[in-house]
């Protein structure tokens, strides 16, 4: 699979006007001629990009199938232009839509890890929201979702906020953090924390109108597994499978977990087939 990734260039698309242009780089991978699966979409976590071990072997598995794969990185995330420092979910979530509107897929599956969970959620609601068959995009035909993070600024962050960081919040519009995987703080800004407040999707029913497969550790340290349970209560409309994997973390990178997320996948993909079959 390492090998079919090295071949591949990254495209650049522009998102934004004037001073809020950036360059958002994608990998884009065609269908073979014929298949008319739905297209993979891959939406990294929060500082995580399109090259991570889930990314690639989400890659590797469209290149197995035939099927075409989109990836992206969020602007100030791997190869894209733009300062992590300006990212929000808005920014990101429309730099995504920019990216599948562009390479138009008729249909596609969502993959999103962590925040790319809550990203795929909001596609989802802007999807069916802007409406119009030029503006509305591709249809959704299903979803996986890694350990999904949706409203973690609002859930799991800000209630959890010190004295310290709140003063730091307010005195230098941001705080840091300790990260588990880079040498490197998290940085959380004052206008990720209030934009995550416009973009919250646990106020509501969320109807997506496609399955969703959630698979989501027990261990994780992150994102607590009552998250995940609490994600399900608000898709009671749709076709929901939340599998809980009892000893994994948060990142579910694992040989093992790998083998869980592609068998989601393909189940998705069988899903989306049967439901174009003719009754």
């Amino acid at each position: 699979m390492s090998d079919q990734l090295s071949n591949a260039q990254p495209q650049f698309l522009t998102v934004g006007e004037g001073e809020a242009a950036r360059e958002i780089a994608m990998l884009v991978r065609p269908a073979q001629a014929g298949n008319g699966a739905p297209a993979l979409v891959w939406l990294s976590g929060y500082r995580s990009d399109m090259s991570g071990t889930k990314a690639v072997e989400l890659d590797g598995l469209a290149a197995e199938l035939g099927l075409a794969c989109i990836r992206l990185d969020y602007s100030g995330h791997g190869l894209s232009g733009g300062s992590f420092g300006d990212g929000t979910i808005s920014r990101w979530l429309e730099e995504a839509l920019a990216v599948i509107r562009h390479v138009a897929p008729e249909r596609v599956i969502l993959v999103g890890s962590s925040m790319g969970g809550w990203i795929a959620l909001r596609l989802a609601q802007e999807l069916v929201r802007q409406g119009g068959p030029k503006l509305a995009g591709p249809e959704l035909a299903g979803m996986v979702l890694i350990a999904p993070a949706p409203d973690f600024t609002s859930e799991l962050i800000e209630p959890n906020l010190k004295a310290k960081e709140l003063k730091s919040l307010a005195e230098r519009g941001y705080f840091e953090e300790r990260s588990q995987y880079s040498p490197e703080p998290n940085i959380y800004t004052r206008a990720l924390i209030e934009d995550g407040r416009e973009n919250r999707v646990l106020d509501g029913i969320i109807e997506t109108g496609c399955p969703v497969h959630i698979l989501q550790g027990m261990k994780d340290p992150d994102v607590p597994h009552a998250h995940a349970m609490k994600l399900v209560e608000h898709l009671p409309a749709d076709d929901v499978v939340l599998t809980f994997i009892r000893d994994g973390d948060h990142r579910l990178s694992r040989p093992g977990d790998i083998a869980l997320l592609l068998s989601a996948v393909k189940g998705i993909i069988r899903s989306s087939t049967n439901r174009q079959m003719p009754a």
